[in-house]
């Protein structure tokens, strides 16, 4: 391999690794603040800091903003995506949250199947099934005590490749950045659409206002941050570093998920929930492989 090739795939993976870490600590950071700053409110703020940027970056790179239907479409689902998955952390630990989250690469395998009518490959199917005993093993539906919650991360994950697999047939025109600005335009309005139900005490998801003070806003804005590393992170490390090495990177997330969750919630997954993790992360990596997906395995 030359050598601008292997810098370039060095570049690639740090820029992976460095996304990953930003975003599995803003969902940390999120499930903390559980009770304490309700959903809604988190996406206007969040989303009202982000946007300023990102539209700076649009008009620095000359792009148009041209927004289309399906950008419109791709932003509801992705933000019943991130509703369905952060409504689950106050119940869910957060390393098998990540983990369903994770099966992603395995529903957009199967929708791709069903669109083009076609039967999966060995790969694709291989890939299929450790994910769906992968998913067995860390929400165990038929054990005592079993949370209807951990089901929230998987429709996250069934939302996000409705999404991506929309991403790469409708919105291939798109200027990525110009989908970040309508994605975060949509979290703001579903933010005040939800706000409308607030004031239950005790709700993440509509909880009542909290007093915006320095310390709320020192979070917020690490969040903003966080999400903006993130997803300009991942953006660059598809773009220049081969997808299916990107992609085995990207699963550590799943990592940084565990240790967070070890190191703030004393959250340890047991026996079944590590080999869940293990068999999902290895389904996504026989998926990472299909050349369909690979440019759909990114976070937005």
């Amino acid at each position: 391999m030359p050598k601008t090739s292997s810098a370039s795939t060095l570049k690639a993976v740090l820029a992976i690794v460095v996304s990953v870490l930003a975003l599995s600590l803003g969902d940390a950071i999120i499930k903390a603040a559980n009770l304490s700053l309700p959903l809604w409110q988190m996406f206007i703020l969040r989303s009202a800091l982000t946007i300023l940027p990102l539209m700076l970056l649009v008009w620095h790179r000359g792009a148009g903003f041209r927004v289309s239907r399906w950008a419109v479409l791709r932003s509801v689902l992705l933000v019943v995506m991130w509703l369905s998955y952060y409504v689950s952390l106050p119940r869910v630990p957060l390393s098998l949250a990540a983990a369903a989250y994770y099966t992603s690469p395995i529903f957009i395998l199967i929708i791709v199947a069903v669109l083009s009518r076609k039967i999966p490959s060995v790969r694709a199917l291989l890939a299929i099934v450790l994910g769906f005993v992968g998913v067995l093993f860390v929400i165990r539906p038929d054990m005592a005590g079993f949370d209807g919650a951990a089901l929230l991360p998987v429709l996250a994950a069934i939302l996000y490749a409705c999404a991506m697999v929309l991403t790469s047939t409708k919105c291939q025109r798109d200027d990525p950045f110009v989908l970040a600005v309508v994605l975060n335009v949509a979290f703001i309005l579903s933010g005040l659409l939800l706000g409308m139900f607030s004031g239950v005490k005790g709700s993440f998801l509509v909880g009542p206002w909290q007093p915006v003070n320095v310390d709320l806003m020192l979070m917020v804005a690490a969040l903003a941050v966080l999400i903006l590393i993130g997803s300009v992170g991942a953006a660059v490390a598809y773009q220049i570093g081969p997808p299916a090495v990107v992609a085995a990177f990207d699963y550590s997330y799943l990592v940084f998920s565990v240790i967070w969750g070890m190191v703030w919630f004393g959250e340890m997954p047991d026996f079944w929930g590590f080999a869940g993790i293990v068999l999902i992360a290895s389904a996504g990596l026989v998926a990472a492989q299909r050349e369909k997906v690979k440019a759909a395995m990114s976070r937005d």
